[in-house]
């Protein structure tokens, strides 16, 4: 029998500061949702990933000893066979996958390839829609029957979230298209981030962040160094001294730019790293509850 190793993946709580979150927003973008595979050469290029066992709608995703990927379910039951050469989690029901040619395309929990593998890199289904790549490095979306709804023609493409998605032009800006491929959001942003609760993160040409509304308009100024999406009515910022702290909606700061590192906030409780690297669990007055061992 073949031993199985667990793939963990670069997800959703990882500590994000200064090129961390540069590198994971780019990740997102390439695989769109936020299950957060790498292109196949940067993959590569990671260390060997240790066992961690994290589940997408009741899969998770194993490697054998010959470097194949397969999944297995919550009983720890390989159910799909390792025997393809990469592999993301599950989302929407479908999961990418790329065959011995170097092909992505998308399987089923039964593991049967229900859109043919044709594509150079293929994302993660969100809202109904998958990014994927042509031969000619262009970017546009499938549907899951595999039609493409938004003809390749960007750069670079994020994740459909709150109905929009990022992408890029043939001039490095950043817009957004909706899902019949309108840019309702002219491309003019150095980088963009998917829409969180009505609003998305923008940096300018200045290299400042802000936050803009479905409309385009900026709503938050472009005044930070770094910036992440809201999370439960907060977004984590960065000020010029290279300190983590939180706004609100309407870019009030509640949380002083004082840490090191910060999470996003869950279920009223975000981590944050102090000056020492110790890390504490705070909440949404910024109060410290207590220390991590």
């Amino acid at each position: 029998m073949e031993n199985i190793v667990a793939l963990k993946f670069i997800v959703g709580l990882i500590f994000v500061t200064g090129f961390a979150f540069l590198f994971l927003y780019k990740i997102i973008k390439t695989n769109s949702g936020h299950d957060g595979l790498s292109e196949p050469d940067e993959l590569d290029e990671l260390d060997e990933p240790e066992v961690d066992f994290i589940y997408k709608e009741g899969m998770t995703i194993v490697k054998n000893e010959s470097g194949y990927y397969g999944f297995q379910d919550l009983s720890g039951k390989v159910v799909i066979p390792c025997q393809w050469k990469d592999a993301d989690n599950f989302s929407e029901g479908l999961a990418s996958i790329k065959d011995d040619n170097g092909k992505y395309g998308f399987i089923d929990k039964t593991g049967k390839v229900v859109i043919p593998c044709q594509w150079k890199f293929a994302g993660c289904f969100s809202e109904g829609l998958a990014s994927i790549e042509d031969d000619n490095d262009e970017w546009g979306y499938i549907d899951k029957t595999g039609k493409v709804v938004i003809p390749c023609q960007w750069k670079l493409v994020g994740s459909f979230s709150e109905g929009l998605a990022d992408v890029e032009d043939d001039f490095d800006k950043w817009g957004y298209i909706d899902k019949t491929g309108e840019v309702v959001i002219p491309c003019q942003w150095k980088e963009a981030g998917p829409f969180s609760e009505g609003l998305a993160c923008v940096e300018d040409n200045n290299g400042k962040w802000g936050f803009i509304d479905k409309t385009g308009k900026v709503v938050i100024p472009c005044q930070w160094k770094e910036a992440n999406n809201l999370s439960e009515g907060l977004a984590e910022v960065m000020d010029d001294n290279g300190k983590w702290g939180y706004i609100d909606k309407t870019g009030k700061v509640v949380i002083p730019c004082q840490w090191k590192k910060v999470d996003y906030f869950s279920e009223g409780l975000a981590r944050v790293e102090d000056d020492n690297e110790k890390w504490w669990t705070i909440d949404k007055t910024g109060n410290t509850l207590n220390q991590e061992v």
